[in-house]
C-alpha cells in the first residue's frame, strides 16, 4: 500500500505540485488569520476552509476554477449561520444537517462546480459541529472563512498557477438520466438515508461527537457512483481510520498539542492528503485521521477514549452507507462501469481523429486535450471496477477478466499518448494509410460501444519508419482484443461487483 502511494506514476509531477501548493496555500491562510488576530478556533476554521478551496475545486479550466472558488462563500456562509443558530436546538439542527447532506450530493448533477459547492456546504456545517460554533462566534468565523478562501485563491491563481502551463483535464460528470433514473438523484436519497441512520446511532454512542458518523457516511459517497464503489470505499475508510488512530497513539497523543511539532505534523498530514488522494483513499484517510487528532490536541481535548469514539463513529457511518446503497434505490456497478467504458472508448476515437487531423496539417487540431480527458475517464473506470479486483473479492474468474479489460484499456491509452506525441512533432509527415487506419479505429469503437463487437484484428504490420501507423496498429489490436470480454451484455457483467 505504501509503495502504491510513493511509486505510483506522477506525470509532470502534478500530484507533487498539488500537494506542495496545498501546504503553501493552507499555511498562508492560517498565517493571515493569525495576523488578523483570530483565535485558535478561527484559525482552525480558516485552515479547513483553505484546504477545501484548494482540494475540492476541480473545474477543467483555470477560469472555471476561479469562478467556483469565488462561489464557495455563498455556499458556506448560510450553512455556517444555520449551524450556529441551531446549535442549541438538536432536532432542527439534525434535520438541517440531513437536508445539507441530500442537497450536497444532489448538486453533483451540475458537474464539478456543483460537486465542489456541495462538499464545501457540507463541510462548513460539519466544521461548525466540530468546533461547537455558537451565534456569538459567527463574526469571527465569517471573517476567517472569507479571509482564508481569499488567501488560498491568491496562492492558487497568483503565486502558483501551474495549470496555465498544462492542457485542461476534463473531469467526467456522472451518468445522466431523468428523475430517479439519474444517478445523482438516487445517491442524494441514499446519502440522506445513510446519514440519518448514522446520525441516530452515532448519537447513541456519543452525544457530543455524533457528527463523525455522519461525516463518515458523507465522504464514503463522495466520488462514488455505484454500490460496488461505495462498498469498497467504506472498507478503505475504516482501514484508513484504524491505521490513523494507531499512528495517533504514537505521535498525536504524546504531543498533547505542543505548538511547533504539531504544526510540522499538520503540514505533513496536509501534504499526505493532497499527494495520496488520487492513488489511495486508505492513505488519504490515514492522513485525515491524524490531522483531526492533531487539531484536537491543539484544542486540548485529545485523549485515548476520544480515539475509540472516533473509530466507533466511523464504523457506524460506514454501516449506514452500506445499508443505504444496498437497500435504497441501488445503482448497479455493471451499468455504471459499462457507461464509463463506453465513454472512454469514444474518447479513444476522438483523440485518434484529432491526432490524424494534426498529422494531415490541421494546426487547430489538438489531441492533448482528448488525451487528458481519456486519463480522467480511465481513472473513473478503475474506480468502478475496483470492487472486482479487490483482494476480498471471492470470484477469481471475474477478477482476472476485469484486470484483462483494464490492461487493454491501458494499452489503448498508451498508444493514444504515443500517437499524440508523434502528431505534436512538426517534422512528422502525413501518410495516406493513416486515414484508413483511423477509419478502422472508428469502426472498432462503434462496434464496441454499439454492442456489436465483431471486430477484425489488423493483419498488416507497419514498417519501423512509420511511428504513427505503429501506434494505430497497436491500438487496433487492443480494441480487437476488447471485443471478447465486451461482446454481449451478459459478458459485460464481468466488471460488475455483484
Amino acid at each position: 500500500m505504501l509503495k502504491r502511494v510513493f511509486v505510483a506514476p506522477d506525470p509532470g509531477r502534478v500530484r507533487l505540485r498539488f500537494a506542495a501548493r496545498g501546504v503553501l496555500g493552507i499555511g498562508f491562510a492560517v498565517l493571515v488569520s493569525g495576523v488578523a488576530g483570530h483565535t485558535l478556533v478561527g484559525m482552525v476554521t480558516g485552515g479547513l476552509a483553505a484546504l477545501l478551496a484548494l482540494f475540492t475545486v476541480t473545474d477543467a479550466t483555470v477560469r472555471g476554477q476561479a469562478v467556483t472558488t469565488a462561489l464557495l462563500p455563498l455556499a458556506g456562509l448560510p450553512v455556517l449561520a444555520a449551524a450556529a443558530e441551531l446549535h442549541d436546538q438538536p432536532v432542527a439542527r439534525d434535520l438541517t444537517f440531513l437536508a445539507v447532506v441530500g442537497a450536497g450530493v444532489y448538486a453533483r448533477r451540475w458537474g464539478p462546480r456543483g460537486h465542489s459547492l456541495g462538499v464545501f456546504a457540507f463541510m462548513t456545517y460539519f466544521v461548525a459541529q466540530f468546533l461547537h460554533a455558537t451565534p456569538g462566534r459567527l463574526p469571527e468565523l465569517y471573517a476567517a472563512l472569507l479571509l482564508s478562501v481569499a488567501s488560498a485563491a491568491a496562492v492558487r491563481f497568483g503565486l502558483w498557477c501551474y495549470e496555465r502551463r498544462m492542457p485542461p483535464a476534463a473531469v467526467p460528470a456522472p451518468p445522466g438520466g431523468r428523475g430517479l433514473a439519474r444517478v445523482t438523484t438516487r445517491q442524494a436519497v441514499q446519502a440522506t438515508a445513510g446519514a440519518g441512520f448514522a446520525l441516530v446511532v452515532g448519537q447513541v454512542i456519543s452525544g457530543e461527537r455524533w457528527y463523525w458518523a455522519v461525516g463518515a457516511t458523507w465522504w464514503i459517497f463522495v466520488n462514488t457512483t455505484s454500490r460496488g464503489e461505495t462498498l469498497v470505499r467504506g472498507f478503505r475508510r475504516v482501514m484508513g481510520t484504524v491505521l490513523g488512530i494507531a499512528l495517533g497513539f504514537l505521535v498525536a497523543v504524546p504531543l498533547q498539542g505542543a505548538h511547533l511539532p504539531t504544526a510540522v505534523l499538520l503540514a505533513a498530514c496536509v501534504f499526505g492528503i493532497f499527494y495520496s488522494a488520487a492513488v489511495s483513499y486508505t492513505w488519504m484517510m490515514l492522513c485525515v485521521t491524524v490531522l483531526a487528532e492533531l487539531l484536537y490536541g491543539l484544542l486540548g481535548v485529545l485523549e485515548p477514549a476520544l480515539l475509540a469514539v472516533r473509530l466507533a463513529e466511523t464504523a457506524v457511518g460506514a454501516v449506514g452507507a452500506v445499508l443505504a446503497v444496498l437497500l435504497v434505490l441501488p445503482v448497479t456497478t455493471h451499468a455504471i462501469t459499462d457507461a464509463w467504458i463506453q465513454r472512454a472508448l469514444r474518447c479513444v476515437h476522438s483523440a485518434t481523429a484529432e491526432a490524424a487531423a494534426r498529422l494531415a496539417g490541421d494546426e487547430s487540431a489538438d489531441p492533448a486535450e482528448r488525451v487528458a480527458e481519456l486519463e480522467q475517464l480511465l481513472a473513473r473506470v478503475r474506480l468502478s471496477v475496483a470492487p472486482l479486483v479487490h483482494p476480498l473479492n471471492p470470484l477469481p474468474a471475474r477478477k482476472r477478466r476485469a484486470r484483462h479489460v483494464l490492461s487493454l484499456l491501458d494499452d489503448c491509452a498508451r498508444e493514444v499518448r504515443g500517437l499524440a506525441a508523434v502528431a505534436a512533432d512538426p517534422e512528422a509527415s502525413h501518410d495516406a494509410r493513416l486515414a484508413a487506419a483511423c477509419w478502422r479505429v472508428e469502426s472498432a469503437v462503434e462496434a464496441l460501444t454499439g454492442g456489436n463487437a465483431a471486430i477484425t484484428a489488423p493483419t498488416d504490420r507497419p514498417t519501423a519508419t512509420d511511428p504513427a501507423l505503429a501506434h494505430l496498429h497497436s491500438l487496433e489490436q487492443a480494441l480487437s482484443e476488447l471485443a471478447h470480454p465486451l461482446r454481449t451484455a451478459s459478458e459485460r457483467r464481468l466488471v460488475a461487483a455483484e
